[in-house]
């Protein structure tokens, strides 16, 4: 499975039919619907400081994302290796995405990130149109709902979706949002994890919800991560409760899933 960010705050993945709306498909697989991920009780608080994010500077962004994936090498690192689970690190890799890249074909825009499971590795193309707004907490979503699909796949949740059955492209893209919601929600868990330690205010919080909420207006763009309404459901989920169970977007109901 490979995930894409493109464009404003999107994920994307590869060889999907973007057609039909939710429907009720009920998912059977214990590997997706009662997940070890699940009972792992919530990620610890720690510190996480952010470096400073010039305006329009990408290479100060750069170092931003590189320092936020440090913090979360650690955090989840701690965690699943004191469940039991599996851990390693991801690569991180800055710069243009080459053609071809784990098999997707890559698209044009100025700013996009990847996460391919088969190498574990996480590409970010960093644009000026990510770092216009140096104040938002856009990257630092951006980079723990990539590093999300990371533990996913670590946990076997990955392998879990990509071989689920599926009658139909309804059913077919009613699992693609699950998957891609979990990670906004896992997200959410992380920024609850290190919040205390950011010096963020309330505002900086309502904005990424707007962001978030805005986020499905793109044509097609909800049948791939669901509406903007429900990645703010889920964001907020997995901030309210900093515990990944909260996060079982697989047995949720079609409606929060949509």
């Amino acid at each position: 499975m490979i995930t894409a960010l493109t464009g404003a705050a999107g994920f994307l993945l590869a060889g999907t039919a973007l057609t039909g709306t939710a429907h009720a498909y009920p998912v059977k697989d214990e590997a997706l619907t009662k997940s070890k991920l699940y009972s792992t009780g919530k990620l610890a608080e720690t510190e996480c400081a952010e470096p400073s994010v010039k305006a329009g500077s990408v290479p100060s962004a750069r170092k931003y994302w590189t320092k936020i994936h440090s913090c979360l090498n650690d955090s989840w690192k701690t965690h699943l290796t004191k469940a039991g689970l599996p851990f390693s690190e991801p690569v991180l890799k800055f710069g243009r995405i080459p053609k071809g890249f784990c098999g997707y074909e890559i698209g044009k825009e100025n700013s996009q990130a990847y996460y391919c499971a088969e190498s574990k590795t996480v590409h970010v193309q960093l644009g000026k149109d990510w770092v216009e707004e140096a104040d938002d907490l856009f990257l630092l979503h951006a980079a723990a709902e990539l590093y999300g699909f990371h533990v996913m796949n670590l946990v076997g949740i990955d392998k879990a979706f990509e071989a689920a059955p599926y009658s139909g492209k309804n059913e077919m893209n009613e699992q693609i949002r699950r998957n891609s919601l979990q990670g906004d929600c896992l997200s959410g868990v992380f920024l609850r994890s290190v919040w205390s330690s950011l010096d963020r205010s309330s505002r900086d919080w309502r904005e990424l919800q707007g962001i978030l909420k805005s986020s499905g207006d793109a044509k097609g763009a909800e049948r791939v991560y669901g509406k903007g309404s429900n990645r703010l459901h889920w964001t907020k989920r997995g901030y309210a409760t900093g515990d990944p169970a909260s996060c079982n977007t697989w047995t949720a109901s079609p409606a929060k899933v949509a």
